[in-house]
């Protein structure tokens, strides 16, 4: 219904204006051609500055209406590094949007304050160095300062991880994520393309000797690595420590994707053949999330910000922020990919006679 009553202000709005313009035409036509001309100009005047108004109050009242739910305001950054890149685009649009807002009130005002008036008399110049030296150093300083802050926070996000960064392999695929976690060794195994098993081993670790053929046709021998041994593999979920940083190597399977990570305002490529890295530290649990929103239902979210293939739209998963406790416990439980491909074989029991015997020897 809301939409509705908008609707039909805004189609009245252009009515009154497409009918006092028709009633200029008239009044052009009865008083003269100058005359006309003149009332025009009024006219034109006080809609430019009717519309300034009007506009800058549908700016305020959409930003009051709408700012609560955005991903800016609601639950605000999940992560040390989300707080930087929403000081930085508060920055940002604070700067912009104060220039934004003087110049269109300059704009309007002056065509309705120079309006064409017999009493005024145009002042008219060819140049001046003062102004163009002033409108092109202003903004060139301002942008400077915006883009040192900008590179200064993506080389952070970017750096070396801390010694204490839980490391997290991010594989994208159509249409989902692939997660590797090190193990005990803490150490990735090795992984080659020509292995992957959509079934058993997607992300195509080297279990077993084997020998391959490269793209050459020449024949190449890998080694089974034992690293791979105890990788935790697992897809669509994602488990990550509160307050401690989180290193995450980023690879694809197929084509370029993008792992989005909004609530943590991260974001970065998935490249085949060329692995990139980010960090972040979460600031607070999935449960604390779900107070801060209001939501029970609320879930981290990663997300494919590149147009990847016709399932883009539903190539997304979950992250669970957990305590280090939370953490250590799920961790426990989690059986690596090798054993559930390989299980290890059953020892034989002893019966029940060898063990009478043994107990009677001794």
């Amino acid at each position: 219904m809301q939409m509705f009553l908008v609707l039909a202000v805004i189609a009245l709005i252009f009515l009154v204006i497409f009918q006092i313009s028709k009633a200029a035409e008239y009044v052009g036509v009865l008083k003269g051609e100058n005359e006309s001309r003149k009332q025009t100009n009024k006219v034109n005047g006080f809609l430019m500055l009717a519309f300034m108004i009007i506009g800058l109050f549908g700016v305020w009242y959409c930003h009051k209406e709408l700012a609560p739910m955005t991903q800016l305001i609601n639950g605000g950054p999940a992560s040390e590094q989300g707080i930087k890149v929403d000081s930085m685009l508060i920055t940002t649009l604070v700067i912009t949007g104060s220039v934004f807002v003087f110049t269109q009130i300059l704009l309007f005002w002056f065509a309705y304050k120079y309006q064409e008036n017999e009493k005024q008399k145009v002042y008219f110049f060819s140049h001046s160095t003062k102004l163009e030296v002033l409108w092109t150093t202003v903004p060139a300083i301002f942008l400077v300062i915006l883009v040192v802050i900008g590179l200064r926070n993506w080389t952070s996000f970017t750096s070396e991880a801390p010694a204490n960064a839980l490391q997290v392999e991010v594989t994208g695929k159509q249409f989902g994520w692939i997660f590797r976690y090190a193990g005990k060794d803490g150490e990735f195994g090795k992984k080659y393309y020509r292995m992957i098993d959509a079934a058993d081993n997607s992300l195509g670790l080297i279990w077993k000797d084997t020998v391959v053929n490269r793209v050459s046709g020449e024949p190449q021998q890998l080694k089974d690595d034992k690293f791979s041994h105890d990788d935790l593999v697992m897809e669509q979920t994602m488990y990550v420590v509160k307050g401690r940083p989180v290193k995450l190597i980023i690879n694809s399977r197929d084509v370029i994707h993008d792992v989005g990570l909004t609530h943590f305002r991260m974001k970065m490529d998935a490249v085949p053949g060329m692995p990139t890295t980010l960090w972040f530290t979460p600031i607070y649990t999935t449960e604390e999330m779900k107070k801060r929103t209001n939501n029970p239902n609320f879930q981290y979210e990663i997300s494919c910000d590149q147009m990847c293939g016709n399932g883009h739209y539903s190539m997304k998963g979950t992250i669970e922020v957990v305590t280090q406790a939370e953490y250590d416990a799920w961790e426990a439980k989690q059986k690596p990919k090798y054993l559930s491909v390989f299980p290890p074989a059953e020892v034989a029991k002893p019966d029940s006679t060898a063990k009478a015997v043994g107990v009677a020897t001794k």
